[in-house]
């Protein structure tokens, strides 16, 4: 089964906070957006909703935060306050090159402004959105900047979409030479394609897919073993996963799991973001 990694930390207190829905790009988009996603809150006391990193490239349109989002490396946090709406387009992870005049690289862990990457007609977009009476009016808005860029998507960064796929698809990779043997590519091929079209190495990719799994297992009614899970996960014991874990997360995995059962008994159940 493809894996998408949400990455929302915590999602149980999440559900109560904000509502996040899906919604598929134009057909001419569908070979480089995944969905766009439109979150709302209305709050009167500040939230810090955490999440994961992933390797997606995302387009977003929000009071204080229109920009170009570029893969990250660190836990992203975000403080939710008041009443407040937007749109973000997620690009499918290694589609994005032909938007963007240089690798996708020098987008890592950093947020570039619309108008840097997409010139004079981020203005209008943001302006169309911001005045949006409906989320249709905001899927449309995004979707024609999106398309007045796009371009031919040539082989390269096909193929590093690709990639990202086998991960996606297969848990049982676990190290950059399975994946480049799943490709029929060298290992070096493979990370030269990440750089470039990705924006992270082959084997933060594959990290990345193991950490939100992690922490959705974890998550769990039940968690896991955690010996077992650093296995599965393809570790080669259980202090490496933790350190890994603890590193991008802040949180060893067991005040994770702790953290997580308490949340679940103590909040009411309501609508689930869908990120």
């Amino acid at each position: 089964m493809r894996r998408i990694p949400s990455g929302i930390l915590n999602e149980r207190t999440a559900r109560t906070k904000f509502t996040l829905t899906r919604h598929p790009p134009a057909p001419e988009l569908r070979d480089f957006v995944e969905h766009h996603w439109i979150l709302r809150w209305d709050l009167t006391e500040p939230h810090d909703q955490h999440v994961l990193p992933n390797l997606s490239v995302h387009v977003t349109f929000f009071p204080g935060a229109c920009g170009v989002y570029g893969p990250a490396h660190q836990l992203f946090t975000h403080r939710l306050h008041g009443r407040v709406h937007g749109i973000g387009a997620r690009i499918r992870p290694g589609c994005f090159r032909p938007f963007l005049d240089a690798p996708v690289r020098t987008l890592a862990d950093r947020a570039a402004d619309v108008a840097e990457v997409f010139g004079p007609a981020a203005a209008a977009a943001e302006e169309s959105i911001r005045n949006a009476r409906t989320d249709e009016e905001m899927i449309t808005a995004i979707d024609n900047l999106l398309i007045a860029r796009r371009r031919p998507i040539p082989h390269a960064p096909r193929t590093a979409a690709e990639a990202v796929e086998t991960i996606a698809a297969d848990p049982g990779i676990t190290r950059v030479a399975e994946l480049a043997a799943a490709l029929g590519l060298s290992v070096r091929a493979v990370q030269r394609l990440f750089a470039e079209h990705v924006g992270t190495t082959p084997k933060w990719a594959i990290r990345i897919y193991r950490l939100n799994e992690a922490a959705r297992l974890l998550a769990a009614p039940i968690p896991p073993d955690y010996a077992d899970l650093a296995t599965r996960l393809g570790y080669s014991d259980q202090p490496h996963f933790i350190r890994d874990f603890a590193a991008v997360t802040g949180t060893p995995p067991a005040e994770y799991a702790r953290s997580a059962r308490r949340l679940m008994s103590s909040t009411p159940d309501g609508a689930k973001p869908g990120n």
